[in-house]
């Protein structure tokens, strides 16, 4: 099946013309009847020479309805433009017209009709000279008159021609079909159409209602007015929806894969029409039967962003177009550029966006959205319209290539930070690096890890082997066996700053002793040797307790440069308790 809409003004004949090719009545309100006038989106099909279906969607011409006309033309991939013989051109004519090429239909047929009452060619040389000019560009016209019946097998035979080069449709694409109709059938429940664009529809399928997320189940299809266990793209559908009430879903709503769109009602587009300075700041967007309410705020000369009034789930490379309701006027269509766009929060954010937005094309492309997003969870890119082939990162993380380089550089940098600010921790927590790198899930950080970093106990520190070069780990070996030759007796005593530059055991020295468990580090400059902490309680639960830091200085024949750190070093082991009056008790063994 192939599905056209129809367009063009007023009282210039589509619905009479549709009911010439189809034998079908596409009017189906009594009162279109009475009056003669399409009001709403009536629906008609037949069977083409070559022996395919095409469907058509007509539209209804006045400009009171031109919403309506909009909701049946945007999910459809080809029109037939309908021209009076005897009127010529007209404002709907150019409405319907500019409507069409915001919404990029590029396949299209030339009807001009009543060729009974006037010369056609007038009216055929101007419309096809507005056509050309438009995304339509040069199409096929054929003079017809649905009364005499002239030119009807002409049109038919074009019809055949103009739905033979249309591309086919993504049958393995997630299904979004946009609801034009919803009403209820006794015994059945809740029926909504639509033209299925894209993907496949099943019975018993779960699909999700866009306006609310909630899960529907499909329980029957017809096609043609026929009943159908699936139906492919491109078509014109009726789905029963099990379980759902009429007024949960209207025209407007989509019925979507479960999981495979972004509801955004916030997304940045470029414009093809009016400039972004001169539009108001309040229009409607249009796009597939969706109409609602959106706010300007332009960004560069053809760039907006749009904050609208209800979420719709929209990709990037979607096209739709802006309208102004009250000046009847096509402002221009818009191509997404972008469904998920960054805060504009700072003075010149606004600028800056118009520069990225200045170099995109609305085309999906997974190198430039990581290069933008720097990390991005590969679901979020599919929900966006952007097809992922690169290998996650970490879980479904992907990563831009340089910027996951210039992390893995960051992070060894955090963790030797840590060690130098925290040199009693055995490594730097996994958090507190994710939050110093700004990663939103750490495991991302547990992906960085390359040697000489691991992982251990939930902190990363660097391997000692690997920490200092061979002569200089020797070096630092023997300078503290020189402090355990001198201060073995003397547990509690820590050697002086001059000293221990005497040994060659500076900052990085001792935190390379310290990290190989050699020395016990209290303060800047302030080491012991690692018994020290268990033999500080052992003498410390020998006082009378509580006990003052003056009685601990005593007992352990140190000074104050030691005491103070080593009583705070066991209070956060939880090996002695400080209490109010600043004296301390001992609790437990620090291991």
């Amino acid at each position: 099946m192939w599905v056209v809409a129809t367009a063009g003004h007023v009282d210039h004949g589509k619905s009479t013309l549709v009911r010439a090719l189809t034998g079908m009545e596409p009017d189906r309100w009594a009162e279109e009847r009475r009056r003669g006038m399409t009001i709403d989106l009536g629906f008609a099909w037949t069977t083409l020479p070559s022996g395919g279906t095409v469907a058509f969607v007509d539209v209804p011409g006045h400009e009171r309805f031109v919403p309506n006309m909009l909701a049946g033309v945007g999910p459809v991939p080809a029109a037939l433009v309908v021209v009076g013989a005897d009127e010529g051109w007209m404002p709907q004519s150019a409405e319907h017209l500019a409507a069409l090429d915001a919404l990029g239909v590029s396949y299209g047929l030339l009807a001009v009709t009543r060729a009974d009452l006037a010369d056609p060619g007038p009216a055929l040389a101007r419309a096809r000279a507005e056509l050309a000019a438009t995304s339509l560009g040069a199409v096929e016209a054929v003079p017809v008159s649905a009364v005499t019946g002239a030119g009807l097998p002409e049109l038919r035979a074009a019809l055949g021609r103009l739905v033979a080069r249309l591309p086919d449709p993504a049958r393995d694409a997630p299904v979004r079909l946009w609801v034009d109709r919803s009403f209820t059938i006794r015994g059945s429940g809740t029926v909504v159409t639509g033209t299925l664009g894209g993907g496949r529809l099943r019975v018993g399928d779960q699909l999700e209602l866009a306006a609310t997320g909630e899960p529907v189940r499909v329980r029957g299809l017809h096609a043609l007015n026929a009943a159908h266990d699936e139906v492919d793209a491109v078509a014109r559908v009726a789905v029963n929806l099990r379980g759902v009430s009429r007024d949960r879903v209207a025209r407007g709503d989509a019925l979507l894969s479960p999981g495979r769109f972004h509801r955004t009602d916030l997304l940045d587009v470029r414009l093809a029409g009016d400039p972004a300075a001169d539009l108001p700041a309040a229009l409607t967007l249009h796009v597939g039967s969706a109409a609602v309410p959106a706010r300007v705020r332009p960004l560069g000369p053809d760039t907006v962003r749009l904050r609208l009034a209800r979420p719709l789930p929209l990709l990037i490379g979607d096209r739709a177009l802006l309208r102004d309701p009250g000046r009847h006027h096509v402002a221009g269509g818009v191509t997404v550029l972008d469904v998920d766009p960054p805060p504009l929060r700072r003075r010149g954010a606004a600028a800056a966006r118009a520069v990225v937005l200045a170099g995109l094309d609305g085309r999906p492309d997974l190198a430039g959205e990581l290069r933008r997003r720097r990390l991005a969870r590969a679901g979020e890119l599919t929900r966006m319209g952007v097809p992922v082939t690169a290998a996650p990162v970490a879980g479904d993380w992907l990563a831009d290539p340089d910027h996951w380089g210039d992390l893995g550089r960051r992070l060894a940098e955090e963790v030797a930070r840590h060690a130098r600010e925290h040199p009693l921790e055995a490594g730097a927590p996994v958090d507190v690096l994710r939050h110093r790198l700004d990663l939103p899930d750490r495991a991302l950080v547990e992906a960085l890890l390359r040697p000489p970093l691991r992982l251990r106990a939930g902190r990363v520190t660097a391997a000692p082997a690997d920490t200092l070069p061979e002569p200089v780990a020797r070096a630092v070996a023997r300078a503290v066996a020189r402090v355990r030759a001198e201060y073995g007796e003397r547990p509690f005593q820590a050697p002086e700053a001059h000293r221990l530059a005497d040994l060659g055991l500076g900052p990085r020295e001792i935190g390379a002793a310290v990290r190989a468990g050699a020395l016990l580090k209290l303060a800047d400059n302030v080491v012991l040797l690692p018994g020290a902490l268990d033999d500080a309680v052992r003498v410390l639960a020998g006082l009378p307790q509580p006990f003052t830091l003056s009685a601990a200085r005593q007992a352990l024949d140190t000074t104050r440069r030691v005491a103070v750190p080593l009583l705070e070093l066991l209070d956060r082991r939880g090996a002695t308790r400080r209490l109010p009056d600043d004296a301390r008790e001992v609790v437990l063994p620090p291991g």
